[in-house]
Formats: structure tokens, sequence, C-alpha cells
């Protein structure tokens, strides 16, 4: 009996249930109430991927404490500009969170965000240098000028006590300290937005449905062919424009739409694990997210830290992640995803990204053999006192880096975002990972600029934009009084103080 077809047409097609597609979602219906969303995910709920709690390090990635967002130049400075635009990035998504708390589209903000500082950690002379070097470029500029500086033993007691536990008075160590870090529960957070998006008329949202392929018509529209996975039945989707927003599962999805944009792209997967501690005495004793130096060779993703996490209304104290090596693309994907994703137009660049890349090879592989006896030794750098029978391994996310052509090298590793969109602006995909969830809005509200480029002018959206994130159009390390007034409204929104 063949199965049946069902047909539908919408504005907007979002593929994946993760934080960037709830972020799209939102701000769109908020730009057009009338507008018609359609969303598609893989799995039975939302934000099970990369957006999990468990599968992401929940940092609030605003740059006070990754050290891999501040690299020291040839000639031994400290270059600051990415750490100003993330900080940038993350002060965006704090007004827009405060605007849906304070409008009643996601409940009170201690479902998904708390207070938790933010540290840099290190040790050594030279890591010592660099970190003081790292605070003088940073502190100097507004964004960054609550954060303070120590080498002093008691100091570093107070602020972290467990790490400091059984440490020599005598060591060379040091670290900066952000007080208004915080700790994001992102899948709490994406769950709350699907809730409130659903809600609304002209959205629906279909779990167990996987898109098979995507096809652009000749008037410029998409025809999405899904599968009901629970049913069998086929479905074709209709639309004007998509986003593909699935995570590791957006380049095979992008590869099936084949543009010429799309061409050239590939994908290295990274896998993670953590220490989780299961004492909760000793969990009581940590409140910070202490960041260390990555290892020579490592992704940024698998830059060391002891992490407070608050999931679900309680305290977790997390370290890692130690990475692996898998050919997946998502936790819940198949090892065939890499090979499948090799392709005649990114060949090159994908064997030229791996033959500039053996050092990352080489740490994966030293990663992936890694014996619970390494991985304890790896933890009693960052915490002296830590006895194994206090900690257990859990699997986290998949990360896929982007791997990208490039006229020199032949192809290159990205370790960030990026988002890819067809000129005429009716498909959009985003790749990659960190910093990723904690930028989601900037992120997105610069794709709405490249794809609904004649809407975004009209005053109607402007004076949206505006009212949803109040320093639309502005930079804010550039106006200090505006970022305090700014950081003072949205910690008191999101109960932050």
């Amino acid at each position: 009996m063949p199965d049946e077809t069902i047909r539908s047409n919408s504005d907007v097609v979002l593929i994946g249930a993760g934080i960037m597609s709830a972020t799209l979602g939102v701000i769109l219906k908020e730009l057009q109430p009338d507008i018609k969303i359609e969303i598609y995910e893989r799995l039975d709920v939302a934000a099970a991927e990369s957006s999990d709690a468990w599968n992401n390090a929940g940092t609030g990635h605003s740059a006070f404490c990754e050290l891999n967002y501040t690299p020291e130049k040839a000639d031994g400075s400290i270059d600051p500009k990415k750490a100003i635009s993330i900080a940038e990035s993350f002060e965006i998504s704090r007004q827009f969170w405060s605007y849906l708390v304070q409008q009643n589209k996601v409940p009170s903000p201690d479902n998904f965000i708390k207070s938790v500082p933010h540290m840099s950690f290190v040790w050594g002379d030279k890591n010592v240098d660099y970190l003081k070097k790292r605070f003088e470029a940073l502190q100097s500029n507004p964004i960054f000028s609550e954060m303070t500086f120590s080498t002093d033993f008691e100091q570093l007691q107070k602020w972290m006590p467990l790490v400091m536990e059984g440490r020599n008075a005598d060591e060379k160590l040091a670290a900066t300290h952000m007080e208004i870090g915080t700790d994001v529960n992102f899948g709490a957070l994406t769950r709350s937005m699907f809730n409130y998006l659903e809600k609304l008329d002209g959205v629906s949202l279909f779990f167990n449905h996987e898109v098979k392929k995507l096809r652009q018509r000749e008037d410029k529209s998409w025809r999405i062919k899904i599968k009901d996975l629970s049913t069998g039945n086929t479905r074709k989707a209709y639309t004007k424009f998509v986003f593909i927003g699935a995570g590791g599962g957006s380049l095979p999805l992008l590869e099936k739409a084949n543009v010429p944009e799309g061409h050239g792209y590939g994908g290295f997967p990274v896998s993670g694990q953590w220490l989780k501690c299961t004492n909760p005495e000793v969990i009581a004793k940590h409140a910070a997210k202490v960041y260390g130096k990555a290892s020579v060779g490592a992704p940024p993703m698998s830059v060391p830290h002891i992490d407070t996490r608050v999931i679900d209304g309680e305290k977790a104290l997390l370290f890692g992640p130690f990475a692996g090596f898998s050919t997946r693309f998502l936790k819940n994907g198949s090892y065939l995803d890499l090979p499948l994703s090799i392709k005649r137009n990114n060949l090159i660049p994908m064997l030229a990204a791996g033959y500039h890349n053996i050092p990352l090879t080489k740490y994966l592989i030293e990663q992936v053999r890694q014996s619970p006896k390494d991985r304890m030794k790896a933890l009693r750098e960052y915490l002296p006192t830590a006895r194994s029978k206090d900690w257990k391994l859990e699997k986290a996310g998949q990360r896929v880096q982007v791997i990208k052509k490039d006229e020199k090298e032949g192809g290159i590793l990205e370790f960030g975002t990026e988002v890819i969109n067809t000129h005429d602006g009716t498909l959009a995909v985003l790749l990659g990972a960190s910093p990723g969830a904690s930028t989601a809005v900037a992120i997105m509200v610069d794709l709405v600029s490249r794809c609904f480029t004649n809407q975004i002018k009209t005053p109607e959206w402007q004076a949206k934009l505006k009212t949803m994130i109040p320093s639309y159009g502005q930079t804010l390390n550039d106006k200090p009084e505006l970022l305090a007034e700014l950081r003072k409204h949205t910690a008191d929104v999101l109960k932050l103080n």
C-alpha cells in the first residue's frame, strides 16, 4: 500500500529544533506576526543535540574566561578583537532574553540562566605572563572593565577554594575574575521558546520528521521532501525560505540542497566527554567556571574547564571536555556521516585541511586512547585533591568543525560558527560550533538582515528590532554609559544581581 503524501505551504521552514531555529522563529514571528512557519525535527524532542544542557558547556560564552578568543600575536601582544565581538554578541542575547521574559513569552529566567563568576586560571611563568597581558588588553575596554587579575594565593583561595585545595603557596599561579559571568541552560531556553512558538497561529512543529530532499524550483521557492519516522508517510513542504539549523546535521542537508554557495564545504567531527562529580560535598565547594589553556593541537572546544552548572534546579560540577573522534555528525547520527559527506567539490579542501591539521589528528588519537587514570591526572591539574570515586565519565555532545576552501592552503579548518546563505536569500545554513548558542541572537539578526533585505529596511521591522534589542544597530564597547544601563536592566530582568 503506497504511503500517504501530505502537502503544505509556508513562508519559512526551519530544519532542526535547536537554539538557532528557536531564536530565528521567535524573531521572525515578532517582526511579522502573520508569517507562516513550519519546523521539522528528526528526534522526538527539541534541543536534544548541541543545545542540550549536558551536550554543551552552558558557559554563556562571553569571552570573559575563554583564552582561545584572545590569541597571542607573533610580537607577543594580545589581539582582543574576537573577544570584544563575542562579548558584544552576548550582550545582545541578554537583551533579547530579557525582552522575552518581560513579555511573558518564556517563563521565569530561573529556568535557564544563573549568575556564576567566570575565571581564567593558569600556572607557570609563561602562562602567567600571557594572562597578565590578556587582562591588560581586555580590561582597558569598557565591556571588560569589571575584570580583575590576581597572583595572590589568598585571593585565589577566596575565588576558587576547591581549585586551590592542596596547592603550594610558592606555586606560580594567576587568575582573572569576572563576577558578572553566567551559566545558561540552552536546552531549557530552547524548549521554552518552542513552547511559546507552538501556541501562535501559523506555527507548526513536527517531531520525528526527517528531511530527505531539498530542491529549489524555478520560481526560487523550495520543495522539501520529509519522512514521518513514526508513520512512514511522506510530506512535501513548499516554502519561500529555508533555514538549516541542524547542528552536525546541517552539512549533509546543505549538500542535498546542492547550491553553488555550499560547494567546497566539509566537516570534521569531534566528540566530547565530561567527568561529572557525584559527591555533593565536593560540588558545594565550587561556584565558578574556571577555564584553562588548551593543549597544543587541541581544538578550541576542548579548552579544559572546571565548571559549575545549574541544570533543572540542581547544581552540578563538570570537568572536561575530553575530545574524541567519531565519524558521526550527530550524537544520534550514523557512522557513515563523515564518509558520505565527502563529495567531488569538497575533497581537496578536506584533504588539505587534514594535511594542515596533523597536530589536531595526533591530539584526538591521544584523547581517544586515554585511560581513566589519564583523565584523573588531567583533572588533578585543576583539582589537586580530586578522588576517582567522586567522578564518573559522561558522554557529551558531538560537534562538526567547518572545513572550507582556501585559495592559499587549499582547505582550512575553522573553529567557529559560519552562516552561509544563497545569493537570492532563500536558503541559509548555520555550520560550526562554539560560541554558537551564546551568540545565537546576534547570528540570527545578521541572518535576517542578509535574507530579508527589503523587509528589514522598513520602519516597522526597525522599530521592533530596537524594542527587542535596545542596542540594535549600535556597538556597546565604545558607549560605556549605554553598556552600564543595559547591563543593569538585563541583570534585573534576568535576576542576575
